[in-house]
């Protein structure tokens, strides 16, 4: 088997080396070949956008033998050689504040100058010597640049929970990006990429003459994995792998597809995302890779001071305007941040418009882990989830609704009384719910995905929609949850049982457990129940 490139982002090392390299090269000679001469595409992170850098610089290199057997060697690309700037900004130090930003780019472009040969002694300014090195190796070399700006956003992303500093930081870098648009003439190619969307109001108000390709579906697999490439480069390590797991390799392949497959960035097609996958085929474990590669804590954080649940955000209606430019990040809504983090994903929506919800079982279940181990109070040390997940667990395969009804009842307990408070006090309804029932609802369905359950809100059946949908080992449990707010919890119970009997929410599922639940507001506790 080939080596798995994990780790490796130098276009030039993994060609070298031989290891497994998925060729995309047929898109990139369609980026490069074509009249328009300036690009920007934006994906999440763990994606190759790092990898596609040093791909083009590369190619326009002219270090043709390193694409030997690549789609791009059968085109009619001509392999001459240009001078390439090639800046990486996540390189820029961040810990320091607006002067250690600015302070790093100068040193960043002065260590770049250095290396292409060129003399910025006399200037001062990042942006006046990033100008000198365009101008300069185009005359040095009696041919234009091609310029190459890796993770262009990374110096103010960092700034995300602080948006006067992180407005500063883009005012800094809009500066800069500028000479990209006043040097035009001594440039061959450009190609910026990084996460967040372009956008006209932030860093590219003066840089209308790029051609942002992010939402073209001709571009939409040019990052992560298609089955078909899937199937095709890795068919060794997926029968290495169905061996190791002693299954066949069509339901390796299955179990992969819902895992680690989903990530749309054109509305229609859906790619694996790459670092998960090169990470299972290492120990064959299916781990949440792509989750905990960023800070886990700062996402729950966010998901947390803002009061929000995992549920809100499902099959959520988006318009193409907002698809194509979201807003900046740090202070549009939280579904811009989570869209164009990678945590949500496009879907087809109604009539010409998109939807968002979550790419895959990874990214869902390490969401909805992150909100419950947020919310459980535990009061001392340990990893006090794990004292919830293992009843649970126990508790929903065995059919055991005792044990499956005091867990739940343990966790409500550990819902911070401040949460309850917000529910209450917000004015809003979620898909005809009450908020103090969306909380409870919302909160059992997360810690019940984040344990590793299969679970689904609202099941649609031929007569209505059932609240949860558990299934487990090949137990399956359908729950109807009732609000007590001054009612009699005992007849609600009963009536939630009924309901899923009269609205035939089981028949699906001819050996389901049904149990109809009447949760007591004022104790925030499910204080009756029914089983059937």
């Amino acid at each position: 088997m080939k080596q798995l490139p994990i780790g490796l982002q130098e276009f030039e090392y993994i060609r070298r080396k031989d290891a497994l390299y998925v060729d995309k090269t047929d898109m990139i000679y369609k980026i490069v070949s074509g009249a328009c001469k300036q690009f920007f595409l934006s994906r999440p992170r763990r994606f190759g956008k790092t990898l596609m850098c040093w791909t083009l610089d590369a190619l326009f290199s002219g270090k043709r033998e390193l694409f030997e057997g690549l789609a791009i060697s059968k085109t009619d690309w001509e392999w001459e050689s240009y001078p390439v700037v090639h800046l990486d900004m996540s390189v820029v130090d961040t810990a320091h504040g607006i002067d250690g930003v600015d302070e790093s780019l100068r040193q960043t472009t002065k260590e770049l100058a250095r290396k292409v040969g060129i003399d910025v002694s006399d200037i001062t300014l990042a942006s006046g010597m990033l100008s000198r090195v365009i101008v300069g190796l185009s005359e040095k070399h009696g041919k234009p640049a091609a310029v190459i700006i890796d993770e262009y956003d990374k110096p103010f992303l960092d700034f995300y929970t602080k948006p006067q500093t992180a407005q500063d930081v883009r005012d800094i870098m809009r500066s800069y990006y500028t000479q990209l648009k006043a040097n035009e003439p001594s440039m061959q190619f450009l190609f910026m990429t990084g996460i967040s969307k372009f956008t006209k109001m932030g860093v590219f108000s003066t840089l209308n003459n790029l051609n942002d390709i992010s939402l073209d579906k001709e571009f939409g697999t040019l990052f992560g994995y298609t089955e078909e490439e899937l199937v095709d480069y890795f068919r060794e390590h997926l029968e290495a792998g169905a061996k190791e797991l002693k299954c066949p390799v069509d339901e390796l392949i299955e179990r992969m597809r819902r895992y680690y497959n989903g990530f749309c960035f054109d509305g229609v097609t859906r790619v694996y995302c790459p670092f998960s996958v090169l990470n299972f085929f290492k120990d064959y474990e299916f781990l949440n890779h792509w989750m905990n590669s960023a800070s886990p804590k700062i996402i729950a954080d966010y998901m947390k001071d803002r009061n929000l649940t995992v549920e809100q955000f499902r099959w959520m209606q988006v318009s193409k305007d907002f698809a194509k430019t979201p807003g900046e990040m740090e202070t549009a809504p939280p579904e811009s941040f989570l869209y164009q983090s990678g945590y949500l994903t496009l879907r087809e929506g109604e009539s010409d418009d998109f939807s968002l919800d979550y790419p895959n079982i990874e990214v869902l279940e390490s969401m909805s882990q992150l909100v419950t181990k947020n919310i459980i109070q535990s009061g001392g040390t340990g990893d006090y989830f794990v004292d919830f997940r293992s009843p649970i667990l126990d508790a929903v395969r065995d059919g055991d609704a005792d044990l499956f009804i005091e867990t739940i009842n343990r966790l409500l307990s550990s819902v911070p009384y401040d949460d309850y408070a917000k529910a209450a006090r917000a004015s809003i309804r979620h898909s005809g719910v009450y908020a103090g029932e969306w909380l409870y609802r919302s909160t059992i369905l997360a810690f019940l995905r984040g344990c590793g359950v299969l679970v689904i809100g609202e099941m649609h059946t031929s007569k209505g929609r059932s609240d949860l949908l558990v299934c487990h080992r090949g137990t399956a449990w359908v729950i109807e949850i009732k609000v007590a707010y001054n009612d009699d919890g005992k007849a609600l119970a009963k009536e939630a049982l009924e309901q899923i009997k009269a609205k035939q929410y089981a028949d699906p599922f001819s050996t389901a457990k049904k149990v109809g639940i009447a949760i007591d507001d004022k104790a925030r506790q499910i204080k009756d129940w029914v089983a059937g």
